[in-house]
């Protein structure tokens, strides 16, 4: 991938997506955007992007797939999947800003936790652009409430925290569903097999984009691990707690019963701490 932007107006960007981006306080692209948002709006080949979170991913992505949005037709053209319920909302706010100026562009936001009938509606509606968690997504095509005949553009964002979540499954069914002429783009931090092995069988020869170092962390982080059997992990928990009285950090559990009831025993042990 030779081309890359120095600044947005150099680009084919639509000018109302450049006015909307310029509202959100967008000035220089960022490496990612450099590199990705001329090569969508130029080829027509798949997409591997490994970046890390935080590195401008949804607006390289968004911006070519807003600007080529048929906004005469409501059908779902777009499909979008994430791995959480926030990363779900923050792309919907982020893609629906940068189409501030687009008339009749919508995206809609489906997720687990939230009345599913509520979305059902939003999608019947009109919803030219779903941006998902794939277990409501695979309920919702279940149910059959979610058309995805029409979809064009399949992007899987944060594709590593999906499969670490257990959504390989999910997102394989998913891909069963949606047309084989669509176009893949997959953002991963890291090209684990399991990311090379999706790329292989769902992607149609795809171009490679690295940002910062393959499969390297992020940087002015370190990383510790402690081997603990099951019954050990909340002791252990309480104790690098304590051993560090101002620790302000994140717990990752793999359901929302587990991560309240993590949160509940910590309240009740006289820890600051809630759940989300």
């Amino acid at each position: 991938m030779n081309t890359k932007m120095t600044a947005f107006s150099e680009s084919e960007i639509d000018k109302r997506i450049l006015k909307a981006i310029s509202d959100m306080g967008f000035e220089t692209p960022m490496p990612v955007q450099q590199q990705v948002i001329p090569f969508l709006l130029k080829q027509t080949r798949d997409l591997v992007a490994l970046a890390h979170t935080g590195t401008g991913k949804t607006a390289a992505f968004g911006i070519p797939i807003i600007q080529q949005i048929n906004t005469v037709s409501k059908q779902t053209q777009a499909l979008i999947l994430a791995p959480t319920r926030e990363l779900c909302l923050q792309i919907t706010d982020d893609l629906t800003n940068m189409a501030k100026y687009i008339d009749n562009l919508n995206v809609v936001p489906i997720y687990g936790g939230a009345n599913i009938v509520t979305q059902i509606r939003q999608v019947a509606a009109g919803a030219q652009i779903v941006v998902a968690t794939p277990g409501r997504m695979l309920d919702m095509l279940n149910r059959e409430k979610v058309n995805v005949s029409a979809i064009q553009w399949l992007v899987l964002d944060e594709a590593d925290e999906m499969l670490n979540m257990g959504f390989l499954d999910s997102i394989n069914e998913i891909l069963e569903e949606v047309p084989e002429d669509r176009r893949t783009l997959l953002f991963s931090a890291t090209m684990s097999p399991e990311i090379a092995s999706i790329a292989r069988k769902y992607m149609n020869d795809p171009v490679e984009v690295t940002v910062g170092v393959k499969n390297a962390s992020a940087e002015n982080v370190s990383h510790e691990y402690y081997l603990v059997h099951a019954r050990d992990k909340y002791n252990v928990l309480k104790r690098i707690a304590d051993n560090e009285p101002d620790i302000y950090g994140i717990v990752f559990c793999r359901t929302r019963r587990e991560t309240q009831e993590v949160a509940s025993m910590l309240i009740n042990d006289g820890y600051n701490a809630d759940s989300l």
